[in-house]
């Protein structure tokens, strides 16, 4: 796992650095400014024939630019340097850059600086090749005042390569968000990765993230706590089932799927399919018997266990008739497909009160049983569940706006409500367990926004949690698996063509890439 901090963690470094250890503000600006230089130079390996515009505020963020201007000319580098602050109104340590920059500017004819007064002063940066955000950095908390917005939306517009200086400017490092945000195709974050960089607003405006230098050792970093991380490689495939020698169909995973119905036969057969596919011993299917001619042609190596019903969908009285099979499995998946009729969610919640010691997944059209405050009620210690944003902004009853500006202390309370597992499903998925932690996904792609992702994802979860014991593991190898094959998928498809079959198709190569990708 990667640590994610709060902007308020990686200052106490900062000044850790400075007070304890007797670091000199302007050695750590210029090992910041040399980190960001060596990430550019790494990233796009620039010519000497393209050039660099860079925005440059009051704090020290924009001290972090001139210092970033003045190394790129030391390489032979073009630089333009807007800058909105006069030198009086600079910070100390960013004063002296922007006088050594000054200075340098006297002798180096590739140096442009400019003091911006107006708006068109925004011009004297158009029509470079890389633009670099210079401008609030970390510095950003609520909404961004004149004419901080403006030249930010004018940055955005301009044609090139976009790069932001540890946080982009407008972007709250610790909820996410921001109403005008500079759109970086790269961030440099300096110290340790800020969690607000990789959700909400975050993921969207940051581009790829890497890491920068002030020259502190990494090992103070362990100085902090922090219960928000980053999925990684092999944090997914530590939890991977291990297959022994003499398992058998019935030890390698009993699952019962309780899914699909007349109007939406395909989410079942997908969640059964995938369940097997991430290596779940014994798939049965629980389908509506009227209608079970929809599912039979499709399911090769599933059993399916047909129950009586009057209308196509699940019912409450089926609970006693699948009662047998329900002893039977190690786990339960309800939810994709089965509707949401009066007699369909008292099922659910009928099945929940009576099997809660069983290992539960709670996916789509069950989660929506849980509203009216009905998950308050119910013993949810052994269930995932997994709704994405509108799912459960309804099963709360608050709107998606609420959920964005207060989203781990929103999920965080409802796991601690529930005690269960919520895997919050979007761009990116994030992991919330009941120890208060908060796992963010680093795998997936906009090609996944496709009907049957979610049911493919419920199955993965489902089969490998039927396969062991760990809730956890379970939860964080089918996150990552689910996304990665769909990453893989993007590559090879793009991010248009594939769809939820494909992605279930492509799991084992995505468990192959993943073993492959672990370095021992």
């Amino acid at each position: 796992m990667i640590p994610l901090y709060s902007v308020k963690d990686v200052r106490q470094i900062d000044t850790f650095a400075i007070e304890r250890l007797g670091f000199n503000g302007l050695v750590l600006m210029e090992n910041a400014a040399h980190s960001v230089l060596e990430a550019i130079l790494s990233e796009y390996q620039p010519g000497y024939d393209e050039n660099f515009a860079i925005l440059c505020g009051k704090g020290n963020n924009g001290g972090d630019g001139f210092a970033v201007a003045r190394q790129l000319a030391n390489r032979g580098y073009a630089v333009s340097v807007l800058y909105v602050a006069g030198a009086s109104d600079l910070s100390p340590d960013a004063f002296k850059n922007f006088s050594l920059l000054q200075k340098q500017s006297t002798v180096n004819s590739k140096i442009r600086l400019k003091k911006f007064y107006k708006k068109s002063d925004i011009n004297f940066l158009k029509n470079h090749n890389y633009y670099i955000d210079a401008l609030l950095g970390s510095g950003t908390v609520g909404i961004l005042k004149k004419p901080y917005d403006y030249l930010i939306r004018k940055l955005n517009a301009f044609k090139g390569i976009k790069i932001a200086i540890d946080v982009p400017s407008g972007l709250d490092a610790n909820l996410g968000t921001g109403l005008v945000i500079f759109k970086a195709d790269l961030t440099v974050t300096l110290g340790e990765f800020k969690k607000g960089l990789f959700f909400n607003d975050g993921y969207v405006f940051s581009g790829k993230v890497v890491k920068g230098n002030i020259g502190v050792d990494e090992i103070y970093y362990d100085l902090l706590s922090t219960n928000t991380y980053l999925i990684e490689p092999e944090d997914a495939n530590d939890y991977l089932p291990v297959k022994e020698k003499q398992i058998n169909k019935y030890t390698a995973g009993k699952l019962l799927v309780i899914a699909g119905s007349g109007l939406y036969p395909g989410a079942a057969v997908l969640t059964s399919k995938a369940a097997l596919k991430i290596g779940a011993g014994s798939v049965v299917l629980a389908f509506p018997k009227s209608v079970r001619h929809l599912v039979y042609k499709n399911l090769k190596e599933v059993v399916v266990e047909q129950y009586l019903d009057k209308d196509e969908q699940l019912s409450v009285e089926n609970i006693s008739e699948l009662s047998n099979r329900i002893s039977w499995s190690d786990t339960i998946i309800i939810g994709p497909g089965l509707g949401r009729n009066n007699s369909t969610q008292e099922a659910v919640i009928e099945l929940i009160k009576k099997y809660h010691n069983k290992k539960l997944v709670i996916d789509a059209d069950a989660i929506y049983a849980l509203h009216n405050g009905l998950y308050k009620k119910l013993n949810l210690s052994n269930a995932i569940i997994t709704p994405h944003w509108g799912e459960f902004c309804n099963l709360l009853n608050i709107s998606k706006e609420e959920l964005k500006n207060n989203l781990f202390n929103i999920c965080k309370k409802f796991v601690s409500l529930t005690s269960c597992y919520l895997v919050l499903k979007g761009a990116p998925t994030i992991i919330f367990p009941p120890s208060g932690e908060a796992l963010i996904n680093s795998t997936g792609n906009p090609g996944m926004a496709k009907f049957g992702s979610g049911d493919v994802l419920a199955g993965v979860l489902a089969g490998l949690l039927a396969q062991g014991k760990n809730i956890e593991g379970a939860v964080i190898s089918g996150v990552y698996l689910h996304s990665l094959s769909a990453d893989i998928l993007q590559h090879k498809l793009t991010e248009y063509s594939y769809v939820a079959n494909d992605i279930l198709n492509n799991i084992p190569v995505a468990i192959k890439f993943l073993r492959k990708s672990i370095v021992k």
